[in-house]
């Protein structure tokens, strides 16, 4: 309320009181008025300023508010940025295991190489294989079963055959070449 208003009503209450005799009952009540009047007023002025405070802090609030907002623009932008540099992290790390496979393949070849080398040195000097067989054995003879731990010259041996005879009768080129189960003509005679 205004304050004009109150005082107003303060100087009818204390007239009407003059007026009809009650002076001593008037002034006390116009003095309790005026306390009254008086602690409104105050509670007036701070809520008044209580209201300005609350004012202030909204329009900061306000003005906070709008600088912590980001555009749609401006999170496009930072997502392709971020696209961007995934991107070449990626291209980078590819790069990396691409020079890292082709370390791994070169240091292959050239083991590879080498082994290649080195059957090449080691079938020089072996002994030529035989790969002509002559007709010229004992056409009578017993069949031998090849077991376990069995050589060819182990089995002329034991069958008191020649080596000769046996790899021409059955045609064998490679002396390793025989197998558990195999089983051989063994030549006997001449």
């Amino acid at each position: 309320m205004p304050r004009y208003f109150l005082r107003t009503v303060v100087l009818l209450i204390t007239l009407v009181g003059l007026a009809s005799g009650q002076v001593d009952g008037t002034r006390l009540e116009v003095a309790n008025l005026r306390q009254d009047v008086a602690l409104l007023t105050q509670r007036v002025g701070e809520l008044t300023m209580a209201v300005e405070q609350l004012t202030r802090e909204n329009n900061a609030l306000q003005a906070k508010a709008g600088q912590n907002y980001v555009t749609l623009e401006q999170l496009n932008k930072s997502v392709a940025d971020t696209n961007r540099a995934m991107q070449a992290a990626l291209a980078d790390q590819k790069r990396e295991v691409l020079q890292q496979i082709a370390g791994q393949i070169e240091r292959l070849g050239k083991q590879t190489n080498a082994a290649l080398d080195a059957l090449a040195k080691n079938q020089a000097t072996r002994p030529v294989v035989q790969t002509s067989f002559s007709d010229d054995f004992p056409k009578e003879g017993i069949n031998y079963t090849v077991v376990n731990g069995d050589t060819l010259s182990g089995i002329a041996k034991k069958t008191g055959a020649k080596l000769a005879d046996i790899r021409n009768a059955n045609k064998i080129a490679d002396d390793t070449k025989i197998r558990v189960g195999q089983t051989l003509f063994i030549p006997q005679g001449k």
